[in-house]
């Protein structure tokens, strides 16, 4: 399970060094090997193959007869790229996804679980305004009664 969120840099190759923290699990879960993703708030999914590959299977064999389908199916795969973490813990971000996500130096990588999130360090802060937002009367009916 990844959380927390990290302020990282990319450098001038658009390479992201993965914490240390998350390093050793990756490379027993996946070998290193990750799926990035867009995401339709602007940031990035990356995901460890694993995890990636039932999400894929099932977008895939859903009806592209579908306009609704095939625009996520577009979407989500078609910006999918494989990338392997090298041995100093780095990943390639290419620069179409930087070009996405608007990622220039400065990101945060946030766990969400099964996978992370790639966010540029000033949407992720305008992300975070949104959130302090919420109140009991906008909340999806499903976190009604939920408590931390």
């Amino acid at each position: 399970m990844f959380q927390g969120a990290t302020q990282l840099n990319l450098d001038s190759k658009g390479r992201l060094a993965i914490p240390a923290r998350y390093r050793d699990m990756l490379l027993a879960h996946c070998a290193g090997q990750l799926v990035l993703t867009a995401d339709a708030d602007g940031c990035l999914l990356v995901y460890p193959q694993p995890e990636w590959q039932p999400i894929r299977e099932k977008l895939m064999k859903l009806s592209a007869f579908d306009p609704r389908i095939r625009a996520l199916q577009r979407f989500l795969v078609g910006h999918a790229e494989d990338t392997v973490m090298d041995a100093a813990g780095r990943v390639l971000v290419s620069p179409t996804l930087r070009t996405y996500a608007v990622l220039d130096k400065h990101v945060m990588l946030v766990g969400q679980g099964n996978k992370f999130e790639l966010w540029d360090e000033a949407r992720w802060q305008a992300q975070n305004e949104k959130m302090t937002g919420f109140s009991a009367d906008n909340l999806p009916p499903e976190l009604e009664g939920f408590t931390l």
